[in-house]
């Protein structure tokens, strides 16, 4: 299988790892850390010479609680960072559900749009959607995430029910919107969005259920890195971020990501880069054994 983007097809025989680069003072683990130009742009260096496959870059946190950026404000913070990712050889994807931000990373030479509300949102009924920019553009990728609710409200009332059926039925019609635009399959990864409106035990329903996503046929990303759910079955305190420790963090978000690989992910979405590329070398070793 192979995950077509912009400039890159991207080959998912072996599972990939995407770094995570937030340009946000306020995202739930590393808020803050790489606000400054240059300080994003040796965290992309850094990510890549500890093995990042893609790097993801972000402007606005979509965390528990976070309210709406303005679009010139995202702008400002990654536009700079983008135009300089573009130049070091590797798929760059974007993390941005707003069209206009899409519209202008695509303009820069970014490979994928990594999108949370999965191309739904638009700033009203006249303005274009995510799903307009992307069906416009000739060949970049594009992840759809499944978000219940919104991230003002995703966890106060998070979902119901089957959470593994609903994901699947969701991430299905998606993908398929975007086939009836003539977006071709290759081009498509789904993520079933862990910890947006879910509890920690649907968290972790979708881990262990995971393979029933497979017979969609899309490529596969898994977002596990630092998550509250793995501080809440490892015994940590979840009463506040401030008090976060992302040490705490590390094993369980690189053993979840392990677990995800070995249950269908293509791609891994992760902060600790060197450790999740030694961890996957590790299952490599096993697998050409087994």
């Amino acid at each position: 299988m192979h995950w077509q983007t912009s400039r890159f097809a991207i080959d998912l025989s072996a599972p990939k790892v995407m770094g995570i680069v937030n340009v946000t003072p306020d995202s739930f683990s590393d808020g803050g850390t790489h606000t400054s130009r240059d300080a994003a742009l040796r965290h992309c260096e850094r990510l890549l010479k500890e093995g990042a496959d893609i790097l993801d870059i972000g402007g606005e946190s979509t965390r528990p609680g976070a309210f709406e950026l303005p679009v010139e404000e995202e702008l400002v913070r990654v536009l700079p960072i983008v135009r300089h990712a573009v130049t070091l050889g590797v798929p760059v994807s974007v993390d941005t559900y707003k069209p206009q931000v899409m519209q202008a990373v695509l303009d820069l030479g970014a490979d994928i749009i990594n999108d949370v509300w999965a191309l739904r949102w638009r700033a009203d009924a006249e303005s274009p959607s995510g799903m307009d920019v992307v069906r416009q553009h000739s060949n970049c990728g594009v992840c759809l995430m499944h978000m219940h609710r919104n991230p003002q409200t995703m966890q106060a009332a998070p979902m119901e029910g089957d959470v593994v059926q609903q994901v699947l039925l969701f991430l299905e019609q998606s993908a398929q919107a975007l086939r009836g635009l003539g977006i071709e399959k290759a081009r498509i990864c789904i993520d079933p969005g862990i910890g947006f409106g879910k509890t920690v035990q649907q968290n972790f329903a979708l881990l262990g259920q995971q393979a029933a996503l497979a017979p969609l046929g899309y490529a596969l990303m898994a977002g596990w890195s630092r998550k509250s759910s793995l501080a809440a079955v490892t015994g940590r305190s979840l009463a506040s971020v401030a008090t976060l420790d992302i040490r705490d963090r590390l094993v369980p978000s690189v053993t979840a990501a392990l677990l995800a690989v070995q249950n269908g992910a293509h791609v891994v979405r992760v902060h600790d880069v060197k450790e999740m590329v030694q961890a996957l070398k590790v299952l490599e070793a096993m697998r050409q054994h087994s």
